[in-house]
């Protein structure tokens, strides 16, 4: 992984290629590479570090090739090296691919074809491909991929061109997102639709299994046993503006401004005209499935986990359906109890997380309703769910999420009127909830308003090497959530915790040095956070405290404080995470970190 351009047509392969592949940095990586086909020769250039290295080597070259791919690599089998970097080549040099997964049993593939005499040149697994379908090759490109993938275990988005089949692109697809253009009279292949959107808006999502064989002028898909497909042209509804900064300095920035509008848009056509009455259209025809639910599991990573823990507090307490949150890595490892009437939720920006992916067809063999929330549409998350909610947030850039998170907790309450609408159980408090859920984009914009404080909090505590993060209640996933953007993109090591466990083990690290930020509004247990403020401050810690407005008393209390307008309880996250939010922004860019590209940090993990 992690970026896949192609293109076959008419034009030059290059710009289009360097263009597109640019459109995916945000994704992060350490290595590029592309190899176009020109006057008979497949000619190959890598590089490691950002793309405008691998610009530099090219400069000046490949004027006349009109076929040709592209990556940028995030390391998983070998260090960051021009050796690592794809493409790769087969021995003879003729077939080239790029390749986002990770291929299990490439050892024994590898050792097969050693004994075969083939020589390898990487530490990847990815190189294994091209030597696999230079075996099989007898003229076919196609024939040959497809002869190789009946061999490969694991998970695959590929693209490959060959100098002895120089007319034709071919795309493959197993667990890694791939996505068709449809030009006039050329064919592009990326992992992403941000890569090809300034060129076309009719693409074809290829799943599992699937085979794209493209020229200038035609696409043909099959399986991997050559039975055809006959695959939909949809459009992308979205434009390019929306993946441009607009002024912003960051992406990050960008995406944390837009939070009123993505909250809103979350909110947009689901409320009956002048009524707190729910319809989700994408659970239409499931409403008799999900009436009679009585247990929610819900599979999600990172952010997503955060927001899903949110959303079983939210629901236990109005619905009192019986919610448990996992980690999608780990659930389909532990041989998880599903019984009849269980409902597994799949929470994913992206709609591409492999772990999560992976949980919901664990669930679904085990005869669960298996339910997606996720912001892209055709995404495969989308795809494979029995039913689905998008966010409607809008491509978000910056590899730190930020407002899929918000959008994704009001998803959830729109989930849980939905389902109280439909389980006969609307009370005071579904009717509260509506009510308040609509205030928030106003709300967020006022928070937004104050930002200034946020920085100058932060640049008193950007040298800091730790931070902890306190919650309780519906502000614990805050404070897990504050804790993972400021060690995400400030590298700064962070940790979040439930502020009761703070004297079972943190308690230790507390000294004059070591920051400490609570969320602390006035909600169910402000009493209580109240008194774990105070052992904080009986050991020297500093303490920053996101308070709600009105509450004179806790300025008294704390070194530095935040106020956010007062909401429900439940809805509070929403609010009390734009400045965490915004905190872990100002302090990495005083640090000099890249906030849109941290290290080592991928947008959309599709590997195990």
């Amino acid at each position: 992984m992690c970026g896949i351009v192609g293109y076959i047509g008419e034009n030059r392969a290059s710009p289009m290629l360097i263009s597109g592949i640019r459109r995916l940095e945000y994704r992060g990586y350490d290595s590029s590479g592309i190899s176009i086909i020109e006057n008979g020769k497949m000619l190959c250039e890598k590089s490691v570090g950002f793309i405008s290295e691998l610009e530099k080597k090219i400069h000046g070259k490949f004027n006349e090739g009109t076929i040709g791919i592209v990556h940028t690599r995030w390391a998983t089998h070998g260090a960051p090296t021009i050796e690592n970097a794809h493409p790769h080549t087969d021995c003879t040099g003729k077939i080239s691919i790029v390749h986002n997964g990770i291929i299990e049993n490439y050892n024994y593939l590898k050792m097969k074809l050693e004994k075969e005499g083939h020589i390898f040149s990487s530490e990847t697994d990815s190189e294994v491909i091209a030597h696999l379908i230079e075996s099989y090759f007898e003229g076919v490109l196609e024939d040959a991929v497809r002869a190789a993938l009946k061999e490969i275990e694991g998970a695959y988005g590929l693209a490959i061109i060959s100098l002895d089949d120089p007319g034709k692109l071919i795309a493959a697809r197993r667990g890694s997102p791939l996505i068709v253009g449809i030009g006039e009279g050329e064919h592009y292949v990326a992992s992403d639709v941000a890569a090809i959107l300034e060129y076309t808006k009719e693409v074809v999502y290829l799943d599992d299994n699937e085979i794209a064989v493209l020229t200038k002028d035609n696409m043909r898909t099959t399986d991997i046993n050559n039975v055809r497909i006959t695959k939909r042209i949809d459009e992308v509804q979205w434009n390019l503006d929306k993946i441009e900064k607009g002024g912003y300095e960051h992406f990050m920035l960008k995406e944390i401004y837009e939070q009123p509008q993505s909250i809103r848009d979350a909110m947009l056509g689901r409320f009956e005209k002048e009524s707190n009455l729910v319809h989700l259209g994408g659970l239409k025809d499931n409403e008799d499935d999900l009436r009679n639910i009585r247990r929610i599991i819900v599979v999600a990573c990172g952010t997503s986990w955060h927001a899903g823990l949110i959303g079983e507090y939210m629901i236990e307490s109005h619905l009192g359906i019986p919610v448990e949150v996992e980690y999608a890595s780990e659930f389909r490892y532990r041989n998880p109890i599903i019984e009849a009437k269980t409902m597994v939720i799949a929470i994913s920006q992206s709609g591409e997380t492999a772990d999560t992916l992976a949980a919901m067809h664990e669930a679904r063999k085990k005869g669960a309703l298996v339910l997606s929330i996720c912001n892209v549409v055709g995404s495969s998350i989308a795809r494979f769910a029995d039913c689905g909610i998008f966010l409607h947030a809008g491509p978000e850039i910056g590899v730190a999420s930020t407002k899929a998170f918000t959008s994704q907790i009001a998803v959830l309450s729109l989930l849980t009127l939905f389902l109280a609408r439909i389980r006969g159980n609307e009370d005071l408090s579904n009717n509260d909830l509506a009510i308040k859920l609509k205030e928030l984009p106003k709300q967020v914009r006022t928070i937004l308003d104050n930002k200034d404080k946020i920085a100058e909090i932060a640049h008193l505590y950007k040298d800091s090497d730790n931070c902890l993060y306190l919650g309780r209640g519906y502000n614990y996933p805050v404070a897990l959530e504050g804790a993972l953007k400021l060690k995400e993109i400030s590298y700064i090591h962070a940790e979040g915790y439930p502020a009761a466990e703070m004297k079972h083990g943190p308690i230790a690290l507390i000294d004059k040095n070591m920051p400490v930020v609570v969320v602390a509004t006035t909600d169910s247990v402000y009493s209580k956070i109240l008194s774990n403020i105070e052992e904080v401050r009986a050991r020297g810690g500093r303490v920053i405290a996101i308070a709600s407005e009105g509450n004179s008393e806790i300025s008294t209390l704390v070194d530095h404080v935040f106020y956010i307008p007062e909401t429900i309880d439940a809805l509070v996250p929403i609010l009390s995470v734009i400045p965490l939010q915004l905190l872990a922004y100002h302090m990495a860019v005083m640090r000099g970190c890249d906030v849109d590209k941290p290290r080592n940090l991928a947008k959309s993990v599709t590997v195990e």
